[in-house]
């Protein structure tokens, strides 16, 4: 405060105006409240919302001593389309968020080469497959407006149906399957089904209505959405997975102080990858054990049926191939290649 200004003040001013001034302006400016919102499509019970997103703010608010807030808006909310995180993040509506690769269809082609069938089978190997092959194979599907946080995928997934059991490829032919991307929709059409791309939010009232015959999910949406109550017959296949991705629009990130991005990058990337296989098999058994409860039958695929599945689905996976290198993916095969490698890392060596 000047001292003209205080001596204009101490002419006009009642005494304890003055202190009040005096006392104001030296009090020290308070950090401003950093406020990030996140988008995802999934609902608010899902373990990724309960065990990932709100404790993922908790802890960038910890690490910068209260100066973050993540407000999360989970499926429901006006930011829960599935078909619409990436431009949310993109445009700034959202700061962040966390989206299904194949979401809508023709979407990072590259990185859906994970979801080939009978590539992988733990949503650990795909997962730190894909962020160890993102920045030299990924990283240019993604616009230039997103910095990409992470990159993950699913354990392998079932095929769940309503009315009628599927144990062989036999049992396939002619169900309509909900299916969440190409690659999987090339393997069900192989194996004599029809695939029905649909998101995850809209099962339930399909299957209920007889519109589709089942769904192709890992177990943990079994119990978020509730499909145990609408499905009686469950698949452990291992046979596919789908991928997601976590993004937070660039602009907003480049603008947060430096204490913030620390936060952000020591939280996510590669240390966030770490935790997938560990969150996936957690997440996966609260379905598991709803459909056991409500007397499901689950059955698994006999060794010879899985190498029934194996050899029928090999010109689907040289035909996926072929249209990526016809759509300008020209080291499809390299991508392909070097997954195998990785994931054997991981796995061990494919029977």
């Amino acid at each position: 405060m000047s001292s003209k200004l205080i001596r204009l003040i101490g002419k006009s001013a009642p005494a304890a105006l003055v202190a009040a001034l005096f006392a104001t302006a030296a009090l020290p400016v308070a950090a401003q409240e950093i406020e990030l919102k996140l988008s995802h499509f999934l609902p608010a019970g899902h373990g990724m919302h309960r065990d990932w997103f709100v404790p993922w703010g908790e802890e960038l608010a910890k690490r910068t001593n209260g100066k973050v807030k993540l407000t999360v808006f989970p499926a429901g909310s006006a930011f829960g389309n599935p078909a619409r995180q990436l431009e949310q993040a993109t445009s700034g509506v959202v700061d962040i968020a966390h989206g299904l690769r194949g979401v809508p269809a023709g979407r990072f082609n590259r990185m859906g080469i994970i979801e080939f069938p009978f590539l992988v089978e733990t949503a650990n190997a795909a997962s730190r497959t894909l962020w160890e092959m993102y920045p030299k194979h990924f990283a240019g599907e993604f616009p230039d407006t997103v910095k990409v946080l992470g990159l993950h995928a699913h354990n392998a997934g079932l095929i769940h149906t309503g009315a009628k059991q599927v144990k062989t490829m036999d049992d396939l032919k002619g169900l309509r399957i909900r299916s969440p991307s190409p690659q999987i929709n090339a393997m069900l059409q192989q194996l004599g089904a029809t695939p029905v791309g649909l998101p995850p939010g809209e099962v339930y009232e399909n299957l209920q209505r007889g519109v589709i015959d089942g769904a192709v999910f890992p177990w943990d949406p079994i119990n978020s959405f509730r499909l145990f109550e609408v499905t009686k017959f469950h698949l452990d296949a291992r046979s596919y997975t789908a991928s997601f991705y976590f993004v937070m629009n660039k602009r907003k990130y480049d603008s947060l102080p430096a204490d913030v991005k620390k936060a952000i990058d020591d939280t996510t990337g590669a240390a966030l990858t770490e935790r997938f296989g560990d969150w996936w098999n957690q997440w996966d058994a609260p379905g598991l054990e709803a459909a056991s409860k409500k007397g499901n039958a689950m059955s698994s695929l006999s060794a010879e049926e899985r190498v029934r599945w194996r050899d029928a689905l090999k010109p689907t996976t040289e035909k996926l191939l072929t249209d990526l290198e016809g759509q300008g993916v020209k080291d499809a095969r390299a991508i392909f290649a070097e997954m195998q490698q990785r994931i054997a890392k991981y796995e061990g060596a494919k029977k």
